[in-house]
């Protein structure tokens, strides 16, 4: 009996056991946690990331996988985000995607920081080699005890740029030491600026593997090692939840004014505002939208590094414009303001600190100097127009002017001129909507007379 009864007992566990879901049997794998950086790498982007690895280890995620598509962008930026990555608590995998994606310049640095990175189908990688302007080439130092003979064999040589490409070759030489990966590639794509498509890549060990979309490349990583913090963990994938970070409101609002273009438009703005407020004074509403530009062009010039010499020469030609509304210069100063303004708008943020983020000069430079070029041409035929105009002073500049009676006049009644309505007396009755002129003033009552017929052809 008790043989029987142990044998029942054991059968209906079987079949319990069997009714449960399989994900019963083990706990639910830790969540991955889901980043999207498709844009230029900037500094808001760089608190994006920083954000999304601490919220990853603070809830508990197993893993960080950031969706990446970027031509590049800031150096400084890019090194803040490579740092996250090296010394992430959380394994963080990079993913280049979707189809026809590309992780140029800083989007190299950054996949080859990750603990994994991935490629989809039709993506591509490298062109690493920083863009600078700087000084033009230079001769190398000659020693005390060389012969000046020797001073005409030194070739020239840009010791700012190379400076600069040795230094970003050494961090991205870095870089791939750390993660296993191809080093001498790596100091290829920075200084001869190849680049190489997904399954390049992966047969050079720039990158780990290739996925057509993030559910293959969550399959795929199932079950897969990788070192972190000096241990060997595994990847539970399958099945794991999946948790989409966004930007915040404020980072998104930071990467916009990241932008070159909304720079240089705020910067527009602000001197059309500010103008505009300055010739109709009491307007309020261009001044407060001048000043709202002029405050977020401050914040912008605080995360972009610009070159001064280009703002300068941005100032200069808005200089030039205002000058041409006082100097008859027979257009000679507005041409040299739209010069100064085309040349200042293309150099502005061509400086050391910036890799990528360069204005495109016939994409917006040339397009935004069309747009100035009519704003002022706009603002010049104005001016010049109110100063072709008669200029009175005080009452005596009345005397002369051609009006039209409001009423009879016999001897006294109203009469308008120059739009306004003027109490007026004459010696000779006037009919209501003759012309009249004004022969003189007594305090606010003109003295008028039917207008001869040479000005009442003009009026």
């Amino acid at each position: 009996m008790k043989r029987a009864a142990r044998a029942r007992v054991l059968a209906a566990a079987a079949i319990l056991a069997a009714a449960l879901p399989a994900g019963a049997a083990s706990a639910a794998p830790d969540p991955i946690y889901v980043a999207r950086v498709d844009d230029t790498i900037n500094l808001a982007v760089a608190d994006y990331v920083q954000g999304a690895i601490e919220r990853t280890r603070a809830e508990g995620g197993q893993a960080l996988l950031i969706e990446l598509d970027t031509p590049g962008g800031l150096l400084s930026a890019t090194k803040d985000i490579v740092s996250e990555l090296l010394n992430s608590p959380v394994p963080v995998i990079v993913f280049v995607s979707p189809r026809g994606a590309w992780a140029a310049s800083a989007g190299t640095f950054i996949t080859m920081a990750a603990h994994v990175a991935a490629m989809a189908p039709g993506t591509s990688i490298g062109a690493a080699h920083p863009v600078f302007q700087g000084q033009g080439p230079t001769l190398p130092p000659l020693s005390p005890d060389a012969d000046e003979k020797d001073d005409d064999k030194r070739q020239p040589r840009d010791y700012v740029n190379e400076k600069a490409e040795n230094f970003t070759a050494a961090f991205i030489e870095s870089i791939a030491e750390e993660r296993g990966r191809n080093v001498e590639w790596a100091i290829q794509a920075v200084r001869d600026s190849v680049a190489i498509k997904h399954s390049e890549a992966v047969e050079k060990n720039v990158v780990d593997l290739i996925a057509d979309d993030v559910d293959e490349l969550i399959e795929k990583l199932d079950g897969r090692t990788l070192e972190l913090g000096g241990e060997t963990i595994a990847l539970h994938t399958r099945d794991a939840r999946r948790i989409q970070i966004e930007m915040t409101r404020l980072q998104k609002f930071m990467a916009f004014l990241s932008i070159p273009q909304v720079a240089l438009i705020l910067l527009l703005g602000a001197a059309a505002g500010l103008y505009t407020e300055v010739q109709s004074p009491g307007l309020i509403v261009p001044g407060a939208l001048g000043v709202i530009c002029l405050v977020l062009l401050g914040l912008s010039l605080q995360i972009i590094p610009f070159n001064w010499l280009g703002l300068i020469l941005i100032v200069a030609g808005l200089g030039l414009l205002a000058a041409e509304l006082f100097v008859t210069s027979f257009g000679l100063l507005f041409a040299a303001g739209v010069a100064c303004f085309a040349i200042g708008a293309y150099m502005t943020f061509r400086v050391p600190e910036i890799s990528d983020l360069q204005l495109p000069l016939l994409g917006f430079v040339a397009p935004l100097t069309l747009v100035f070029a009519g704003f002022g041409a706009v603002v010049v035929y104005g001016v010049s127009r109110s100063f072709a105009r008669p200029q009175y002073a005080g009452r005596e500049g009345l005397i002369g002017e051609i009006g039209v009676a409001d009423g009879d006049l016999d001897p006294d009644g109203r009469v308008s001129v120059r739009g306004e309505l003027w109490s007026a007396t004459s010696d000779t009755p006037i009919a209501r909507g003759e012309p009249i002129e004004v022969v003189g003033l007594v305090n606010l009552l003109l003295r008028v007379r039917r207008a001869p017929e040479s000005a009442e052809k003009e009026f």
